[in-house]
């Protein structure tokens, strides 16, 4: 099996229900099937792409992307996905490194390909718009699939999923199509998905969360997906979703905190909610399931693990500020730094292990070599599982302190931060201390409309963690700088002119 025949197998049980809702607009199954087929044709007979051809996709989040997404795969070549909040160098980079000659992208941000020509001049470009105009004509012959699928196994490259660089420049997680398969296989059943579902999809389709949860998970298993068109516009965002009575939404911290503060026109329709992406707050948590009565699944993941590792349990114990119990078929373990597995309570770095862990860094062998030990999956996140099982997350390798020779959790002082009135976002950095080594520096964005005293708040934080824990200094910014999908960018609140 492979991830085009997963999905020809879902529409063929069910070519005429919709598959993507889309502002007035609805597809079905068959016709995302057969635009699929139409762009494998276009990328093998035009464009020449050839079984393992890297193939980029730099799009916004509309309809397109998925037959698109098919349709590279369904030509058995090798599906890039580039994060369209780049600019023309760093999409250059992506090109470049993966060895793409031909990118699917729309007219605005073709309007860049001159630029990517330049330093790339055996580019070819496919304007999705027209691609789709010519599957559409095609979709009247009802094309069927070619011999194309069948010669990609779960063991081949389908996905390079590049990570967000915000450490510098950008590795490329090779997921294969048994990954993939193997990750939507484990999430079906810890997210009890149905076909009757409906997943709201707001966040970036380039991202491995919404590659994973957010398309394949509801599509491969005949469930449908609300695709938010009014990104910009919160209110009409909210009425899509009542409109088409979104069941499921995979999300991030910032958009529950929203949520949580929101006066909102009537009861939300989901039966749950999923978040991941970042560590969510548990004071966000707490506050968003005692307005609404809808439970937070809070999960772990990773691209390198395509990307889902852990969930809280949608059926049984949930606890605030655990990435809850390894999903099914998947095995984690806290390690200390000569592999040894530690006990409940040890803290240590999470690794993981199973059928979801990457092939590998895209021709990276030396990258590969230092993320991996034997079949385990080092993540770089430090943390530590209790007696029940239940896994934590107390910061990056990374981002760990060291304040007077003693460890200090970001994580840990951002928790605190968050119960403290009026505090809507926090993020915790070292600077260097020639007395201490280093201390911990505090940027915090208040709530509109809100002050914050920042000696208050340092006597608040003396109150609950030790002295050493403490922030040296409150900043208070009007927000944080944040990744396309909402990962806070500790290295340029590092470059901030007070991170002195």
């Amino acid at each position: 099996m492979n991830l085009a025949e997963a999905f020809d197998q879902s529409a063929a049980a069910r070519p005429h229900k919709t598959a993507v809702f889309w502002d007035d607009k609805e597809f079905s199954f068959d016709a995302l099937r057969q635009q699929s087929i139409a762009i494998a044709e276009e990328l093998a007979k035009k464009f020449g792409v050839k079984p393992t051809d890297r193939v980029g996709l730099w799009l916004k989040n509309c309809p397109e992307f998925i037959p698109a997404l098919f349709g590279i795969l369904r030509a058995r070549a090798i599906v890039v996905p580039i994060n369209n909040f780049l600019k023309p160098d760093e999409v250059g980079y992506i090109l470049a490194d993966a060895g793409i000659e031909v990118l699917i992208t729309d007219a605005e941000l073709g309007a860049h390909f001159p630029t990517l020509f330049a330093n790339h001049p055996t580019l070819k470009m496919l304007n999705i718009e027209e691609a789709v105009a010519i599957a559409s004509k095609s979709e009247e012959e009802n094309l069927q699939p070619s011999t194309f699928n069948a010669a990609r196994s779960e063991k081949d490259l389908a996905v390079i999923i590049y990570t967000s660089g915000t450490t510098g420049r950008p590795k490329g997680a090779m997921l294969s199509h048994g990954n993939l398969l193997h990750n939507v296989a484990s999430c079906r059943i810890v997210l009890d998905t149905i076909e009757s579902d409906r997943y709201a999809v707001l966040l970036p389709m380039f991202h491995s969360y919404m590659l994973t949860v957010g398309i394949l998970l509801p599509l491969l298993n005949g469930a449908s997906i609300v695709l938010i068109k009014s990104l910009n516009q919160p209110q009409q965002m909210l009425r899509e979703m009542y409109q088409r009575q979104a069941t499921c939404l995979p999300a991030i911290p910032p958009f529950y905190r929203t949520l949580a503060n929101a006066n909102l026109p009537g009861k939300l329709p989901f039966r749950l909610c999923v978040s991941g992406a970042a560590p969510l707050p548990v004071q966000v948590l707490k506050d968003f399931e005692a307005k609404h009565r809808i439970p937070i699944i809070e999960g772990y993941g990773l691209s390198e693990a395509a990307p889902v590792v852990t969930k809280n349990p949608f059926r049984g114990i949930r606890k605030p500020g655990s990435i809850g119990l390894p999903i099914p078929n998947v095995e984690v373990s806290i390690q200390s730094e000569e592999g040894k597995i530690l006990g409940a309570n040890e803290t240590g770095e999470l690794c993981v292990r199973g059928g979801n862990v990457m092939l590998g860094y895209w021709n990276k062998p030396d990258e590969t070599a230092k993320a991996m030990r034997g079949d385990w999956l080092l993540t770089g996140d430090i943390g530590h599982r209790d007696a029940d099982g239940y896994y934590y997350i107390t910061d990056r390798k990374k981002d760990m302190l060291l304040v007077n020779g003693i460890n200090v959790y970001p994580r840990e002082v951002e928790e605190i931060i968050y119960q403290f009135p009026g505090v809507k976002e926090v993020a915790i950095i070292g600077i260097p201390d020639t007395r201490k080594g280093e201390q911990p520096l505090a940027f915090v964005a208040p709530n509109d409309g809100i002050t914050i005293d920042e000696k208050a708040l340092i006597q608040f934080l003396r109150q609950k963690l030790a002295d050493y824990k403490v922030p040296r200094r409150i900043v208070i910014v009007s927000s944080l700088p944040r990744t396309a999908t909402g990962k806070i960018l500790k290295t340029a609140l590092r470059q901030h002119p007070n991170a002195v």
